[in-house]
């Protein structure tokens, strides 16, 4: 027996998001783990308590009950990412716990975890690696908020998408500009085009124009250098290149429709590269999508979490926009999570944590009372141990 996984409701405002599916409910099971979920775990993904059960899942009243009963709990917002503290009282020494942890500063939940002698996980530090492909939260994620964040602009925007041409008169169609080509990027391009709107983007990592292009969109090319950092990730820009990207992007945006922003570095705030003067110039009922508002935005005068109107551009700064399509968001991170749990299992269904497995080492944060990493000790502001990994 691999032990008993638990699954709470997710309770920080907003999140409808489950971090399992009933349809991934059976691997984990052949695999030699008990599963519990708390009563209308799923209920907000659209997830039955009835389906869990009928997948071989054991419901439980309380998340006091998933913590304290299960050998492993998977999340899909734990740690920082949370804004509801797990009592120290439901942690036990050895539990496993993997989600979403926004581990990039210190967190009382991190002391928690070390104290407790919890093994956590984060998922947001899977390596974009062929193996960790089917396990990259921030990919699934990103690329259903590309896709809404497009529905929103069209919902936002005074004018439609497609070229229509009526008796009335001819209908152009709308010109949609995406900022970043990464994976919510090339998602918010598709989605674009698929409406019939006039779609280019940016990126200032060059390796993207042919992705770019493919989708039928022309990729726009302020010249500032190649900006390809580790990872698929865009390295940040020198000052110089800034503001060069800055004077030609305020001469190109004078008559676009719609801004689709998606450029984030994680860990990090959102580079500003929209401003309040590209605003101003911007046709009066324009629209700017900034996917990137969780951490600042990319534009100057987002206000995360709020649709404002200003200079008579209307901008919304959506957060967790992936959740209000919780019902596939919940799939995608589901089959996530199961993936690098499954990782853990050994042929003899016993759960391993082999900190020498590069998955294992990027993502384990605290494991045996000790950081996960010297590099993660100082980032998290967790106690460093001699002798530690």
């Amino acid at each position: 027996m691999s032990g008993r996984i638990g699954i709470p409701l997710e309770r920080s405002p907003g999140e409808r998001r489950v971090a399992l599916v009933p349809a991934h409910v059976g691997s984990l099971i052949k695999s030699g783990f008990e599963v519990c979920i708390e009563k209308g775990a799923g209920e907000s993904s659209g997830y039955t308590d009835a389906a869990y059960q009928a997948a071989g899942a054991q419901l439980v009243p309380d998340a006091a009950t998933v913590w304290k009963t299960s050998d492993v709990v998977l999340t899909v917002r734990s740690g920082a990412a949370s804004s509801v503290t797990i009592d120290p009282k439901w942690l036990k020494t050895g539990q496993v716990v993997i989600g979403m942890m926004d581990p990039w500063s210190p967190h009382d939940s991190f002391q928690a975890f070390q104290k407790a002698g919890v093994s956590a996980f984060s998922m947001e530090l899977i390596p974009r690696t062929t193996r960790a492909q089917a396990m990259d939260v921030l990919s699934s994620q990103a690329n259903l908020a590309g896709y809404k964040g497009v529905l929103l602009a069209a919902e936002l925007l005074p004018k439609m998408f497609p070229m229509s041409m009526t008796a009335a008169g001819t209908i152009i169609p709308a010109k949609v500009f995406v900022l970043g080509a990464g994976v919510a990027g090339l998602q918010a391009i598709a989605t674009a085009r698929r409406l019939g709107s006039v779609v280019s983007a940016f990126d200032v990592r060059a390796a993207v124009k042919e992705q770019v292009q493919s989708l039928g969109a022309k990729f726009v090319e302020f010249d500032v250098g190649d900006a390809s950092g580790s990872g698929g990730y865009a390295k940040e820009l020198t000052p110089e290149q800034q503001a060069k990207q800055k004077e030609l992007m305020a001469a190109y945006v004078t008559d676009i429709d719609v801004i689709v922003s998606t450029a984030a570095i994680p860990g990090r705030p959102s580079p500003k590269l929209i401003t309040e003067a590209m605003v101003k110039s911007m046709p009066p009922g324009s629209v700017i999508v900034d996917l990137a508002s969780e951490k600042g935005g990319n534009c100057e005068l987002t206000e995360p979490g709020k649709t404002v109107v200003k200079h008579g551009v209307t901008i919304c700064g959506p957060l967790n926009i992936a959740s209000t399509v919780s019902f596939h968001a919940s799939q995608l991170y589901s089959k996530n999570i199961t993936t690098f749990l499954l990782n853990l299992v050994n042929k003899e269904k016993q759960l391993v944590i082999d900190t020498k497995d590069d998955i294992v080492a990027a993502t384990l944060l605290t494991h045996q009372g000790k950081p996960g990493s010297e590099k993660l000790a100082g980032i998290l502001g967790l106690t460093s141990i001699p002798g530690g990994n």
